[in-house]
Formats: C-alpha cells, structure tokens, sequence
C-alpha cells in the first residue's frame, strides 16, 4: 500500500503487484508471511529451519568438545520455547484454565487419555455433514480419507506440547499430502476437479472446527495480547472520519447507513465461526457489502482503489473482537489455495493490510499536523463536523426521524392539495347538474296534473244522474227511494187541497215502480250485471 501526495491532497493507492508475492510466483502475498505467499514462505521456512538446527547442532557439539563435562547451554530455539511458556502464564485465557494436577499416577495418566472427548454441537453438525458427503463417494475413497482424518485429529489432540507454529506445519502438510492424493493415486482417479474440491473444502471444514478450541488463540502464542494492542489502538481513532482517510461515504442517507451497518456486523460475525471458510465469508460478505456502500455514496461504480480506505473506515468503527487471532488462525490453518487467489485471497490480503495500516498510523498518514493528531489522540479537541460522519445511534435516529417528518409533510401538503381539488371539482359538478336541469326544465316546462284518486264504483257522486239506468250504482237507486218514500209521507200528513174540475186522468210519468219491479232478482244472469224489467 502507497500513500501518494499531490497538491496537498493524500490518496489511497494500493497497486495489484502490492498484494503479490514478492517471490514473483503471482500469487498473493500475506504481511504476516513477510509478503510471500502460503507456498514460498514455507519454502523459505523450511530453509530457514534446516540451516537454523544445523547451526544448533554444530554449535552444540562445539560446546561439549570444548566444555567437556560443563553443562550445555539451550538452543535459541528452546529459549523461544521458555519465553513463550513463561508468558502463557500471563494470559487471560491461562487464568481461567483448569490447572493440572502436578503429582498424577500412571493409572490417572492412562485413564485420562482413555476418555472420550465429548464434541461440541457445531463439531456433531460438521461432522453429520462430512459423513454424508462421504457416503456419495466409493466406499475404498471414503474408508481411506476417514482414516486419514481421523488419524490428524488423533495426533495433534495428543501433541499437546508442540507450538502453534508446528501445529500448523502438520495441517498444512496434510493438506498438500491430500492434494497429491487426489492427483496422483489411481484410488481417486474416479473423482472429478469437483469432487476433490468439494472433499478438500469438507475436510478443512471437520479437521479444523475439531481442533478450533485447541488452535485458535492458543495459550502458547501471543495473539491474545496482540488482540488487546489492537483492539485499544482502534478505539483511540474514534474519531477517525471518511475525509480523513480520503474518501466520501454518504452516512446520513439511510441506506448508506444500513449498508455501513450490514459490513461492520459481517466483520464481526467472523469471530462466531469456526472454519477458516466460514471466516472467510463473512469476510467476502463484508467487503461486497462496501462495494455497495461505496456505489451508492457517488451514483457510480465504485474502483478497487477506493476500497482498501473503506475497509480501514469499516475496520475502525466495528473494531472487531479478537482480530489478530482470526487473522493468525486463518493464515496458520487455512487451505492455502484458498488465500493465494480467488476472491477470498484478495480480500483476505486487503484486510491484512488494512490492520498493517492502523498499526502504523501517524499524522501524515490521514494529513494531518502532529499537534492536530496529538490533541485528537488526547480527547482534547473533535475533527469539524462536516454532515456526513459517523454519528452515534441517537444522532442518527434523530436525524432519521427529521428526515421521515419531511418526507410525511410532503406527502400530507401533497394530499390536501388533492382534496382541496376534488372539493372544487364537486362544486363544479354540483353548479353543472343544476344548470344542466334548469336548461331541461325551460326546454320542457313542467304541467302538474291532479293525482289520481282510486275511485269506488258504487261511490255516489254529483256526475251520477247523467249516467244511463243501466249504469246507475245501486247506492243511488235506494237513495232515490228513500227520498220518495219520505216525500209521501209528507204528502199524507198535509191536508187535502181543495176539489178542483175534474181532467181526464193522465198517466203518472214521475211515479217509479216499486224496487221489486226494476230488477229481477232471480235472473241467472250476474248480481253485478241484473238486467232491469219492463217498465209499465
């Protein structure tokens, strides 16, 4: 990684051939393997190694043949060996671990190794699905790689006073004994480049989440102490922020910020995992995550340059438990196919490089003077705020918060305009209808007629002498002959007038025959119809 100046302006730079090994084999390279890949820097372990116990031996006979019978001094490596021992004893790891009993019989020492190790819940899951896979193999590949995997487990669970460093040299080894398997056996010629893969990346998976309690942050090294170092480190550059680091993230968007949040719980859900792979995804999962963070902060693709600056912004704010420990577990016991290229690889090398990078920051590194870093250090003064920072929960919530309350009046000022049309667009349909019926009313002027009444045909009324004798109701019939009836009556009681000259007699026109005479009641014909007789 190169940090460049130009006009008083600091840029990220971090070249490809940066992240390669420095062997020149094109592969990439780790800050923790001296800049060689997995391959190279075993090769030149192993040099180194050979020429280092060469040297002890030859140093060693030197000594008896000059000393004699004085008692020989320890190697550097057994100096190394007592250095580590005596600082396990002052980890927090060695405090709560139970301490061995110091005085033990041969019968304790043979029962104790005799007891089956109960395996924990993700190892019986693995192990479930290691068995499976193994089943859709032939049954001669899948006794030989179960035997071999079972023997490594054996082997290192009782290796208890080897280093980390050999440990890791004894996975890796099998690991490269497996591959020539693979290639070269007649036993596996039957399995597809698939097949091995997908065998390789389950025997990863069991062996190390077996040996995870055992291996990572192991008491005989002192990644614990490197975690606290950096841990402590991450937390003084709080303050750290986007610009400083020269870079633009868009943090008070929303979904910038849920964006920023989903990379730092990536980064941090590493330390739940146990396999190197699963570790290596959430690592994947993180960085695609600021890929999206970075997109959606400019409106554009976001380039490979402007991705190791974010990853040292992610890394800051989620300060991710025991980091050099996941750092140190995946370089020891990884497949180491896996970090030499792909996808995992580079971004497995940016993140070293990114915590290379904390580890070394001074003032210049974020362009800033060395009274302006110190006081920043101290607490004694804050950066500007410049309205796209990191902001705390409550912050952010707020402004969240302001942020929907603005968007609500919108869309409130944008439904009352709405109905304050619609009122209009009523009273104009209301105002139209009327004219509309005031335009029928004068092309049609209304005549209103007198209801019709249900009339009774027996009913008598004023218009019922005009009607024929046939059609008079029978109602008016009888009143007709009670109003005679009682004229005569009246007649009789009168006296008699006085005799007059006698006239030829006349036919009475006004006398009615008596109501027996006007119908005949026994015709057949119907009551409603009677057909009157002859009149006299």
């Amino acid at each position: 990684m190169s940090v460049t100046k130009k006009n008083s302006k600091k840029t990220f730079h971090i070249d490809e051939s940066d992240l390669l090994c420095k062997n020149g084999c094109g592969y990439y390279g780790n800050p923790a393997w001296q800049g060689f890949c997995s391959k190279c820097y075993r090769e030149v372990y192993q040099k180194a190694k050979q020429a280092q116990v060469q040297h002890d031996a030859l140093q060693k006979a030197k000594r008896l043949a000059g000393l004699g019978d004085s008692p020989p001094s320890f190697s550097k490596f057994e100096e190394k060996k007592t250095q580590q021992t005596n600082k396990r004893s002052h980890t927090v790891k060695s405090i709560f671990k139970r301490p061995l009993q110091k005085e033990s019989s041969p019968d304790q020492l043979a029962t104790r190794k005799k007891e089956v190790r109960r395996a924990s819940l993700e190892s019986q899951q693995v192990g479930g699905e290691f068995a499976e896979f193994l089943q859709t193999l032939k049954k001669p590949v899948a006794l030989d790689v179960s035997k071999r995997v079972r023997n490594l487990n054996e082997r290192i669970h009782n290796l208890t006073d080897y280093s980390i460093e050999e440990l890791s040299e004894m996975v890796q080894d099998f690991y490269q004994s497996m591959s020539d398997q693979f290639h070269g056996t007649p036993l596996y010629s039957s399995c597809t480049a698939e097949t091995t893969e997908q065998l390789m990346d389950y025997i990863e998976k069991f062996i190390m989440t077996t040996l995870y309690r055992l291996v990572f942050c192991s008491p005989h090294t002192n990644d614990e102490e490197k975690d606290l170092t950096i841990q402590a480190r991450i937390r003084s550059f709080h303050w750290v922020n986007p610009q400083m680091l020269d870079m633009s993230i868009a943090e008070h968007e929303p979904a910038v910020r849920q964006l920023v949040d989903q990379a730092i719980t990536d980064i941090i859900e590493m330390n739940s995992k146990r396999a190197p792979q699963d570790k290596l995804a959430c690592l994947v999962k993180c960085s695609k995550h600021i890929f999206e963070v970075l997109r959606a902060s400019k409106d554009s693709p976001a380039s490979a340059d402007e991705f190791l600056p974010a990853l040292i912004y992610i890394v800051l704010k989620a300060n991710p438990p025991l980091l050099q420990s996941n750092i140190q577990y995946i370089t020891r016991f990884s497949n180491p196919s896996r970090l030499m290229s792909g996808e995992a690889g580079y971004y497995f090398t940016n993140l070293c490089c990114a915590v290379a990078f904390i580890e070394n920051i001074a003032a210049d590194s974020l362009s800033l003077n060395q009274v302006e870093f110190e006081r920043y250090m101290s607490g004694e003064a804050t950066p500007p705020s410049r309205g796209n920072e990191y902001m705390c929960e409550g912050m952010r919530l707020m402004y969240e918060n302001l942020q929907r309350l603005t968007e609500m009046q919108k869309r409130h000022d944008k439904v009352m305009a709405e109905a304050m049309q619609l009122q209009r667009d009523v009273e104009e349909f209301k105002e139209n209808f009327k004219q509309e019926i005031q335009n029928v009313l004068e092309r049609n002027p209304l005549t209103i007629k007198p209801r019709k009444v249900k009339v009774e045909i027996d009913e008598v009324s004023e218009e019922t002498h005009k009607l024929p004798p046939p059609l008079v109701p029978i109602q008016s019939q009888v009143s007709a002959q009670v109003a005679l009836v009682s004229l005569t009556e009246q007649q009789q009681q009168q006296p008699p007038p006085p005799p007059q000259e006698s006239l030829p007699e006349q036919p009475q026109i006004n006398s009615l025959p008596s109501p027996s005479l006007l119908y005949n009641t026994d015709s057949p014909i119907d009551a409603n119809f009677l057909e009157p007789t002859q009149l006299p």
